[in-house]
């Protein structure tokens, strides 16, 4: 687990609703971690997220605190709150979910146009807003204890936002050489998060977070935590074309930006590598995609470019 709203909660790591008593409580551990305890052929990655659950929510006092929103124990996973880190804000509580306060240090930005996450904190907002009722008041919206109560599409809509906040945060750090939009309209596709045109090229960049690990197979992503038909590699294609067609520019590649902990890895290829149909990024790896590391051959104009999409993107 890790401190991300998509990830799954203790509770739900236990197999037991968030009101079972601590004999319950006690009782889904014991079951779960027999399950997944790899002596007993279970699985390693598994009984650590038991063991990791267990530590939050194991003793009345910890479950307090967790479920008052509180910190996670300091024996949680290294690199665990990778997404909070990057976006430059504390791993828990009511500001890691809030939007971020604009910055004010006085260093050379990127270039950057659109609302980053704001149209899935709309999302979120009015999903968090239906399923609490729509006559009943919401004082703070960003709660945690009300966060970590939500269903979990409810959190991995916020998931987004925050995963979408946490890379254009990466890329206004890279200078005035990079320009990027936010949000871009892809039609019918609905919308393209992140381009970035920086000298190495034109990228399409998708930012999200599973709340869980994922990986490629046969030129897709797969994972536990995908919902039932999602093909992000083929949603990223398809709102690259829309956008693309929009703007008569062409991308020199594809992008999805998923946490740290979500691959092994810091890229893999999607597709054959001559000509890739998309990267995977580890978040952390972002800049060094970015600035040509595993780019193809070849610059782009940057300023006609640029000139171009000025003139022809939309936004959501």
């Amino acid at each position: 687990m890790t401190d991300s709203p998509a990830d799954a909660t203790p509770y739900e790591v236990l197999g037991v609703a968030a009101t079972a008593d601590d004999e319950a409580l006690r009782r889904a551990y014991r079951r779960a971690a027999r399950e997944t305890h790899p002596d007993l052929g279970g699985d390693a990655v598994r009984f650590r997220q038991v063991q990791v659950a267990w530590e939050r929510i194991g003793t009345p006092a910890a479950r307090r605190a967790y479920d008052a929103g509180g910190s996670r124990p300091s024996s949680a996973p290294s690199g665990s709150s990778a997404w909070s880190a990057s976006a430059g804000r504390p791993g828990s509580g009511r500001d890691a979910y809030a939007p971020p306060a604009a910055r004010r240090d006085s260093r050379p930005r990127a270039r950057s146009h659109g609302h980053p996450g704001g149209r899935s904190r709309e999302v979120f907002l009015a999903a968090e807003r239906e399923w609490v009722g729509l006559g009943d008041p919401i004082e703070d919206p960003y709660d945690p204890s009300l966060i970590r109560s939500a269903p979990r599409y409810i959190r991995r809509l916020l998931g987004e936002a925050l995963a979408e906040e946490s890379t254009a945060a990466i890329v206004a750090d890279m200078g005035l050489g990079v320009t990027v939009w936010h949000d871009l309209d892809a039609g019918a596709e609905g919308k393209l998060d992140h381009v970035v045109l920086m000298p190495s090229g034109l990228w399409a960049l998708e930012s999200i977070d599973w709340g869980g690990p994922v990986r490629v197979e046969h030129g897709e992503i797969v994972g536990e935590t995908l919902e039932p038909g999602e093909r992000p590699v083929k949603e990223l294609v398809r709102a690259a074309r829309a956008v693309q067609k929009q703007t008569r520019v062409r991308f020199t590649g594809r992008i999805l930006v998923v946490p740290d902990s979500a691959v092994d890895t810091d890229v893999q290829l999607v597709g054959p590598q001559r000509k890739p149909t998309a990267f995977v990024v580890r978040r952390s790896a972002l800049g060094q995609v970015l600035n040509g590391i595993w780019s193809p051959e070849g610059t782009v104009d940057v300023f006609d470019v640029r000139d171009r999409l000025q003139q022809t993107v939309r936004f959501v």
